[in-house]
């Protein structure tokens, strides 16, 4: 008979979770690197009391400020370690539970695993209504948790102790399968994590999670290397799965091979180095000109690890040789179908050496080849013309910022960013110069994911230099987490943004119609709109009373000061500046994006846009 430990379910979860390991190429993480956590009457004496009781070295404690930023932060973590290893978060029943919701469609949209643990209602009913519990006419065992199904990869509630174990087993197999993998929810009813059980030893047993690397089946190999083989202008488009792969060596020992040119999402970007003669950079609506007028004739797209984003295939209309096919390498089979692709559906690395070894000795032809490196070369003189200022005593612009940050990083360093005007300016131009230098959040494009995420980041490789980059809109959003970075010592550097509104959403509304209503952070004109003056909001003061260490810039010159000074800092520092929004620098859109215009309107504004709408979307095809 096997024997057992007596322990609540909560002090059960911790000691289980502290014993997962992941193991890929022979290198072994902790599967749950650590728990996030804000407490309240749903988890303080359950899991907050297993958390204390197990002590640091089997499971780190996080505090955070925030319950939507706690998963951001996780997500930052996994996304650095390539998914190997990912965090916990922990909350109270009710709004801290709600909380999570945002942070869990970010992690499952991005193929990203998190583990949440909610509390929840009282499975015996002992004590109903609970404070904070959600009373449904119908359905009495539904609570706010159930908020989070549609936004998990894996749901489980435990309502009763020896429940845990088949659930927490099915969590783990989810968190490390790549092609399953994102947010994972066991909702935990406060009155089970306080109650004891006899546990089998066998339970709390290390547990290794091998992530598999499966090969290429042999017939759609073959089919691949035929579809390779009869194009004429082949195209790649890498995706994130590369990074999470580790597929960026043999993507270019495919490209050094084969010659065929490479573009990138932007969760692929950094999948070869900028300075690469097949790099081709961003593509699709914030893509380079390069990339997109390829995209443009291209007869063959291979996508390796991407799920095609409208972004990406600019609603449709991007793909435009009218016997394009699509060619894809993905582990999770329905990504791997997208836009009635051949596929191979394998591991990103294992597909690309296959495909390499396969087709050694096939080359594209010389002439495609020297099209694309010259169209490159014209692309690399706009990057250098939007990065460099005329005048060091000026206001920068938000694309001589960028310019000011590139001087300034080295190959090691992450780049954060998730939303606004900077993910477009960052795809065209930013000269990724490693696999994890460029960070951009872009599948669900969360402002106030930047600074959690730096935190994750920054705990994931503590030697490597951080930056989170945010404008006015999105610090507002959520810049409480600069106090957990004060708090554990972590020498993240904000690069806060002051445009006085949503930059971003204020130039989309113009061209669309919307004549920026709404989007500017002004006071309110006699006419009843935000028109007037702006706000006398001080951020950089709001960031110092939050702790960081603050550096003002006004010019290019003071910025690339700043820069430097916060990259050579070992406390958290924010660097910031005021740009110049009248001095258009960055490039225009290569490519459209679908957003629908009012159809009928009587603002000249409007009637123009849906003018402009109409003869867009009308290049939009059905890829079959």
């Amino acid at each position: 008979m096997s024997s057992t430990t007596r322990l609540t379910v909560a002090q059960a979860l911790v000691r289980f979770l502290s014993v997962q390991y992941t193991e890929r190429d022979g290198l072994r993480h902790r599967l749950i690197a650590g728990t996030w956590g804000i407490f309240g009457h749903g988890n303080v004496a359950g899991v907050g009391q297993a958390l204390l009781e197990a002590g640091e070295d089997a499971m780190p404690f996080h505090q955070g400020r925030n319950e939507q930023a706690m998963v951001h932060a996780a997500v930052g973590h996994a996304r650095q370690l390539n998914r190997l290893s990912a965090q916990a978060v922990t909350t109270s029943i009710g709004p801290g539970a709600t909380n999570l919701v945002t942070g869990a469609a970010l992690a499952t949209i991005n193929r990203l695993p998190v583990l949440l643990l909610p509390g929840d209602y009282f499975a015996t009913r002992a004590a109903d209504p609970l404070l904070q519990q959600l009373e449904h006419p119908t359905e009495a065992d539904v609570s706010v948790n159930d908020t989070l199904r549609p936004v998990s990869r894996y749901f489980d509630r435990i309502h009763r102790p020896e429940a845990l174990i088949p659930a927490a087993l099915q969590a783990m197999r989810v968190l490390a399968d790549p092609a399953e993998t994102g947010a994972v929810t066991l909702a935990l009813p406060q009155d089970v994590q306080a109650e004891a059980y006899d546990w089998p030893e066998e339970f709390f047993a290390e547990r290794v999670w091998r992530v598999r690397r499966p090969a290429p089946d042999p017939l759609e190999l073959a089919e691949a290397v035929r579809a390779i083989l009869g194009a004429a202008r082949p195209l790649i488009v890498a995706g994130g799965g590369v990074h999470h792969s580790e597929a960026e060596e043999a993507l270019k020992a495919f490209a050094d091979a084969t010659g065929i040119p490479v573009t990138s999402t932007q969760a692929g970007k950094g999948s070869l180095r900028h300075d690469h003669p097949a790099d081709l950079g961003g593509i699709g609506h914030t893509g380079t000109a390069v990339a997109d007028d390829l995209a443009r004739t291209t007869d063959l797209v291979i996508g390796v690890g991407t799920r095609y984003s409208d972004f990406t295939t600019a609603s449709g209309t991007l793909f435009q040789n009218p016997d394009v096919r699509f060619l894809n390498l993905n582990i999770t089979s329905f990504d791997a179908h997208k836009l009635a692709a051949r596929t191979v559906v394998c591991d990103a690395r294992a597909g690309l050496e296959a495909l390499t070894s396969a087709l050694e000795g096939h080359r594209v032809n010389a002439a495609y080849e020297a099209e694309y490196r010259a169209g490159k070369e014209r692309w690399e003189q706009v990057v250098t013309r939007a990065f460099e200022a005329a005048d060091e005593n000026a206001v920068p612009t938000q694309t001589q910022l960028l310019g000011a940050l590139d001087a300034v990083v080295g190959d090691e360093d992450v780049v954060i960013n998730a939303a606004g005007s900077l993910p477009g300016d960052l795809h065209k131009l930013w000269r990724a110069r490693s696999p994890r230098q460029y960070h951009l959040e872009y599948g669900y494009s969360c402002m106030g994911y930047e600074i959690p995420a730096a935190i994750g980041v920054q705990q994931a490789t503590p030697d490597t230099p951080v930056w989170a980059l945010v404008g006015d809109g999105t610090y507002l959003m959520m810049p409480t987490e600069l106090v957990t970075a004060v708090q554990e010592g972590l020498p993240i550097n904000l690069v806060l943004i002051q445009n006085h509104g949503y930059a971003s959403i204020g130039g989309l509304s113009e061209s669309v119609g919307g004549e920026r209503f709404g989007t500017a952070y002004r006071y309110r004109a006699a006419d009843g709109t935000f028109s007037g003056a702006p706000l006398p909001v001080d951020l950089a003061a709001n960031a110092a009373s939050l702790g960081m260490d603050v550096l003002r810039a006004k010019t290019v010159r003071e910025l690339r000061e700043a820069l430097a000074t916060a990259r050579a800092s070992d406390r958290p520092t924010c660097v910031y500046v005021e740009t110049d929004t009248a001095t258009p620098t960055a490039p225009p859109a290569e490519a459209w994006w679908d957003v629908p215009v009012a159809e009928t309107a009587s603002r000249e504004a409007a009637v123009a846009a849906r003018t402009e709408y109409d003869r867009q979307s009308a290049a939009r095809r059905t890829h079959l």
